[in-house]
């Protein structure tokens, strides 16, 4: 089956590359607050049918009060969570049955969150583009969006902004070959 539906990444990074803290904390990427401002989250999320993720950046956003995608179906890829756990999400144990999923219901843009999940689906060639906000702060140590690719990954730049609180914004089309 051919893929009919864009892969779309959008997310946050310090400059030293890390997506959260080991333990999975955001607070130095909340920090930004109102300087930092909705950095293109809302009409970036207009092209969006429904969200991928993988069980710990999903472990992270269960939390959340209010739930932040209630318009928008949410599919979690795991191993070790059941479907049915929680109503808000369904729940895959591969990218195959992600695929056909959202293949039954037509979506045609996917966001892809979280750094396991965006790296099995950059090395599967199910990204389309890439939106990474650059935040103005090292941390040191933490989770890497990046880390072993079983190929490059040639990326074309469509724009680069910077936002408020000193974030840069930088969207990449990916190139298939």
């Amino acid at each position: 089956m051919t893929k009919a539906w864009d892969g779309l990444v959008y997310i946050g990074t310090s400059v030293d590359g890390q997506v959260a803290r080991p333990d999975g904390s955001l607070d130095w990427l909340l920090s930004r607050g109102e300087a930092a401002g909705d950095a293109g989250y809302s009409t970036f999320m207009e092209r969006v049918d429904v969200i991928l993720m993988g069980r710990a950046t999903y472990e992270v956003v269960s939390g959340f009060e209010p739930w932040p995608y209630a318009e928008t179906p949410v599919v979690v890829l795991s191993t070790t969570l059941t479907d049915g756990q929680d109503d808000r999400v369904r729940v895959v144990r591969s990218l195959e049955e992600a695929s056909d999923l959202f293949h039954s219901m037509r979506a045609g843009g996917v966001y892809v969150d979280g750094a396991s999940t965006i790296q099995s689906c950059l090395a599967a060639g199910w990204v389309d583009e890439l939106t990474i906000s650059q935040v103005p702060v090292l941390i040191g140590a933490g989770i890497p969006l990046f880390r072993m690719l079983p190929h490059d990954v040639d990326l074309v730049l469509e724009r680069s902004v910077v936002l408020g609180g000193g974030m840069v914004q930088t969207t990449y089309r990916v190139q298939h070959s």
